[in-house]
């Protein structure tokens, strides 16, 4: 297993697709996380779904070496009821894994519930909330042009948030507004 640096850490988060995948990049200092960057990578134009797989990997490869993570998090697909939907990303998100694996990052995986239920306080919570939460923590005012950037910069939120959680006091909180009230000194 791998094992992630301490103290300060950049974390890449993924939301996987082969139409558009969203990224998003933020660095945690102890308990403070602040915004990189996040994005999206276009791929409708492409006809082929082996170019797109091509394109995942390589442009997670280059952030990979524009921005060096310390870890990669990723949205694990959801079962829908489409099983050649699903297919299409679970390998779209096993070429984004391969591409970290291949740079020695740890890689983790955490479900679309998971992450909704860590940003917003709703694991039912709709891709506008978990955006407009992530703006409010951030503090950054653009509004990305898909939601899959602002999904992909979530996964990473809810990466820190487990170390957050888990070195904190073992509370649990209802939201973003219980746990921001109960640690003032840790919210920037």
């Amino acid at each position: 297993m791998l094992r992630e640096k301490s103290k300060e850490r950049i974390i890449l988060g993924i939301d996987p697709g082969t139409a558009v995948m969203g990224y998003g990049l933020l660095k945690e200092t102890g308990s403070k996380i602040e915004l990189i960057s996040l994005g999206v990578v276009k791929m409708t134009h492409l006809d082929d779904h082996f170019l797109k797989l091509q394109r995942i990997f390589e442009r997670t490869t280059l952030l990979i070496e524009q921005y060096k993570p310390d870890c990669i998090a990723l949205e694990a697909p959801f079962y829908g009821k489409n099983i050649q939907v699903m297919l299409k990303l679970g390998r779209a998100q096993g070429v984004a894994m391969a591409a970290g694996l291949a740079k020695g990052l740890p890689i983790f995986e955490y479900s679309p519930k998971k992450i909704k239920q860590s940003i917003t306080g709703n694991g039912n919570a709709t891709k506008e909330q978990v955006a407009a939460m992530l703006k409010q923590l951030l503090k950054f005012d653009e509004t990305p042009e898909f939601l899959d950037a602002t999904d992909g910069l979530g996964v990473a939120v809810c990466h820190s948030f487990q170390k957050i959680s888990s070195a904190g006091s073992g509370k649990n909180y209802s939201g973003w507004e219980a746990f921001a009230k109960d640690n003032t000194k840790r919210v920037k």
